[in-house]
């Protein structure tokens, strides 16, 4: 598998690879319907015209090829882990150099390859439900520390289980769409009482990613932590957009609000667990306290995954990178999040996203946000010849992930938001 080549050509850097085969929802300029694709190289597979071209019969998901036309990949996922697997097997298949079938007959591949440069990406799943969790302990123990105090950086439920909250899906957008600045109420200076309005001052960035859940469970019916994986489809680099100062005036007692439901962007490929495998590795010790049995999980459950945010700041061409973190320091898995999310008998549905929360390192290059990297503005970062506390109108912020394989490279490609000034307001 390792050594596998597609004959679609695939440069040595490209997040791509025929080990990766990433899903997503695209159009073409010249097919405005959205439908299912598969990104290899430079290119996306068409799954769709690939169906239309019968390239799936025989196959365990030729019965179901009419969900890559659809419009999002719910369809696709909600069939079960047997289908996905399956399905991205075939197409390895197909897509390899070993394999005649589209290799070498030139008016198929015209059909189902789409040069990804062309193509428009959309968000790849309708997402009903969002629940953010707050899984990094590095993170959680640096915002903390700044509020509360080094003696009471962490609440005492943390270690106990991943804290989460619900956000709101209907912001959630795909990488590339611009994020306008928002408006709300914050307290002008600290030990100030009384709030003023307008926009924020204090927008940040958040590296997260998430995992889009596959099939569900029935109202009432817990997942239990060995089979979570068969309910993950797979994972997206996610930016959790944060007005701090909006989110510190309002966020007691009920948690965040006008300070995060304003946009979260996401990227539009989503890897599958099984591409990720190969970068299983174990996470954090948690030994001090265990968890309790419902959330202990004898097989590994983090990943390997190198994560990096750049920001290029107003009227500038190039990017500069801020912040190089990996998903192997999150506390809490994937599994666990699903696990405990659903304990209660709480349905997940096919589409729902689940964020891991910021994900910040144990060194001060890796923290996963402006609010870690300035210690809540006490100090500014540098950013291509420029300094920032914050965020400013016309600054962009790309995030991105990989794996590191042996030959090869599993990424994810990039989340991108520009930000653009807030509204005028009277």
């Amino acid at each position: 598998m390792a050594n596998q080549t597609s004959f679609v050509p695939v440069s040595a850097d490209s997040h791509f690879p025929i080990q990766n085969l990433p899903f997503g929802i695209f159009s073409t300029p010249d097919n405005a319907t959205k439908r299912v694709g598969v990104a290899i190289g430079d290119h996306i597979f068409d799954l769709a015209a690939a169906a239309h071209a019968r390239l799936f019969v025989g196959t365990a998901v030729e019965s179901h090829v009419s969900v890559f036309s659809e419009a999002s990949l719910n369809g696709f996922m909600a069939l079960g882990k047997p289908q996905w697997t399956a399905t991205r097997n075939h197409v390895q298949h197909l897509l390899s150099s070993e394999t005649a079938t589209v290799r070498d007959d030139g008016n198929l591949r015209n059909q189902v390859l789409v040069s990804r440069s062309t193509a428009v990406m959309h968000l790849p799943a309708t997402i009903g439900d969002y629940t953010d969790f707050y899984a990094s302990r590095e993170h959680a123990t640096n915002v903390g520390t700044m509020f509360r105090g080094k003696d009471n950086a962490l609440m005492p439920n943390w270690l106990h289980l991943p804290v989460g909250y619900h956000g709101r899906a209907s912001s959630i957008v795909v990488s590339g769409t611009p994020i306008r600045r928002p408006l709300g109420q914050r307290l002008p200076a600290k030990g100030a009482t009384q709030p003023v309005f307008g926009p924020s001052v204090r927008l940040d960035f958040e590296l997260e990613m998430a995992f889009l859940v596959g099939t569900g469970n029935t109202l009432g019916e817990p997942v239990p932590i060995e089979k979570a994986n068969d309910h993950i489809f797979g994972v997206v680099v996610m930016n959790d957009w944060s007005a701090r100062d909006i989110q510190a005036w309002e966020y007691v007692p009920l948690g965040p609000f006008l300070g995060k439901n304003f946009g979260t962007t996401i990227s539009p490929w989503v890897v599958t667990l099984d591409a990720l495998e190969p970068f299983l590795v174990d996470g954090p010790a948690q030994d001090e306290p265990k968890p309790l049995p419902y959330l202990q999980d004898k097989a590994k459950g983090s990943y390997d995954i190198n994560l990096r945010v750049e920001i290029k700041p107003a009227g500038k061409t190039e990017f500069a990178t801020v912040c190089d973190s990996n998903l192997k320091h999150m506390y809490w898995t994937f599994k666990q999040q699903l696990t405990h999310h659903a304990i209660n008998g709480c349905n997940m549905r096919a589409g729902d996203l689940c964020g891991s929360g910021t994900i910040s390192g144990p060194t001060e290059s890796s923290y996963g946000s402006l609010l870690e990297l300035t210690w809540s503005g006490a100090k500014t970062v540098q950013v291509g010849g420029e300094t920032r506390t914050f965020i400013q109108d016309g600054d962009e912020v790309r995030m991105t992930g990989w794996c590191s394989g042996h030959g090869y490279t599993i990424g994810f490609g990039d989340a991108t938001g520009l930000v653009v000034p807030a509204p005028e307001w009277k």
